[in-house]
């Protein structure tokens, strides 16, 4: 009797002390929900992204707690450079510039040239010749080309750097440079190139070439970092040839896909322009690897090759502003006769959404041009669910056939072409480090017209009375996907 009551009593306490653990653990576990609903309030964030991460973390604390860690987190009031640091690599690129006032930028562009100016530093660069690529094979052998003649340094920064034959190639002349001298250094994306084994890169550190990848994400310390990712494709060499544009380093933009062509857009400059991609990589490159690389080797002078003008400004997800989606907006909302874009992702922030419309409305020729068919089903998906506004709004839309249309371009009013690593999407504006240049020169947008009227004649023009009445159900998975178009 003694034992059993010794039993009951053992048992009862051992209930006692679970509940009072599970109590514990429940009462930290809802003061961290709503610690974080708190601080998400607090951060004062629009509210249309505010709501729906209370709502989730409400009813599905559990799922809601890991997508916030991993995707909810604003990291706009951090620094990732100090001051100090950022205003000495971006005076080199300002030495030299020409005044705002003394650059013949159309009258109704000198307010975005002044925004650039005040929230990113970004100088008016004056006289460089800009070459245009439309394809990889073209591309890939004008890169090449530069890194053989490079004598002083090669700084090469991408977003996706692959372990394939094109990747190969590129990786050997850097080597090959590296032992003979010459400073080699890059960085890759952690994520961008989760699928390249750490060899690859490893080879490149052993043949004496600095190698960073950019935010490593590092389970599961640094979870909330798969969110922010570096999508800038730079080039440096020897401060006088620079590329920047839509294209990684991989064989898809020469060979294309199983489907079809990949059809991109990327730039070679020559000249004071260099200098502004200069400043961008050796700001990631302090970041990474918290070296100051300076010097007059990483700035020599250069001559005039163009009367072109241009800005380059970069954004990401620190900082006060959200840069180049208040310039790609401003662009929008001053055009006054044509406005064409070439995005492979079209998810815009409700300000996009409502500029698009509104430049239709007013009268003006919107153009939109898409992938008939996207290397992502999903975000191809929730990019359909915003066209139903743009053809009702009267802008024309146009799905690129022979394959994926991954160039990104903005050409208004044979005035200004904005041209860069961006996408027309929530990633670009909101998480990624991107970098575009904001060309003021006729010649160069009338250029840039010309190309994306050629792919207009390879797409086909979407019918708006169809296009309403696709299936119900087609619509409605359209629209669910949109749900989690910041994400995507």
């Amino acid at each position: 009797m003694h034992a059993v009551k010794e039993k009951k009593a053992t048992m009862f306490a051992s209930d006692h002390i679970e509940w009072i653990l599970s109590s514990i653990l429940i009462l930290l576990y809802s003061i961290t929900i709503i610690g974080l609903v708190l601080v998400i309030i607090a951060e004062n964030r629009n509210p249309l992204k505010t709501i729906p991460w209370v709502i989730v973390l409400l009813l599905a604390p559990g799922v809601g707690l890991l997508f916030y860690f991993f995707f909810g987190q604003d990291n706009r009031k951090q620094r990732i450079i100090s001051r100090r640091i950022y205003k000495r690599i971006m005076k080199k690129t300002q030495e030299g510039k020409m005044p705002q006032d003394s650059c013949e930028v159309p009258a109704s562009y000198r307010p975005l040239a002044t925004l650039l100016t005040n929230s990113n530093q970004s100088s008016l660069l004056y006289g460089t010749e800009i070459k245009i690529f439309t394809n990889g094979a073209d591309k890939f052998k004008a890169l090449m080309e530069a890194l053989r003649q490079a004598q002083h340094h090669i700084h090469l920064q991408y977003y996706i750097f692959n372990d394939d034959e094109i990747g190969n190639q590129v990786k050997k002349i850097l080597i090959e440079k590296a032992k003979a001298g010459i400073e080699v250094r890059v960085i890759y994306d952690d994520v961008g190139c989760w699928n390249v084994k750490k060899r690859f890169f490893q080879e490149m550190r052993e043949a004496g070439i600095e190698t960073y990848a950019f935010l490593r994400v590092a389970f599961p310390i640094l979870t909330n970092k798969v969110n922010y990712r570096n999508h800038r494709k730079i080039v440096v060499v020897d401060g006088k040839i620079g590329f920047m544009g839509g294209m990684n380093i991989a064989d898809r933009y020469v060979k294309g896909v199983k489907w079809g062509v990949w059809r991109d857009t990327h730039f070679q400059f020559t000249g004071k322009g260099v200098h502004g991609l200069q400043s961008a990589f050796l700001i990631d490159w302090y970041v990474m690897s918290k070296k100051y690389v300076h010097g007059k080797a990483y700035y020599p002078k250069v001559p005039t090759y163009s009367n072109n003008i241009l800005q380059l400004a970069t954004s990401g997800p620190v900082g006060q502003w959200r840069i180049l989606l208040q310039a790609t907006t401003f662009v929008i909302a001053n055009a006054k006769r044509y406005l064409y874009i070439q995005t492979p992702y079209f998810l815009p922030t409700e300000g996009l959404h409502q500029a698009l419309q509104t430049a239709a409305l007013g009268g003006v020729d919107v153009r939109l041009m898409l992938p008939k068919r996207s290397d992502t089903r999903t975000a191809n998906m929730a990019s359909h669910s915003f066209v139903d506004a743009m053809v009702k709004s009267g802008v024309k839309v146009y799905f690129y056939q022979p394959g994926f249309l991954h160039a990104k371009l903005i050409v208004s009013d044979d005035a200004i072409a904005c041209i860069g690593s961006a996408n027309m999407d929530f990633r670009s504006f909101e998480h990624n480090f991107e970098i575009n240049a904001f060309v003021y020169q006729p010649a160069f947008a009338i250029q840039m017209r010309h190309i994306f009227m050629h792919d207009m004649d390879q797409c086909e023009k979407l019918v708006p009375n169809r296009w309403l009445k696709r299936p119900l159900k087609q619509r409605l998975a359209e629209s669910f996907m949109r749900l989690f178009s910041p994400l995507l």
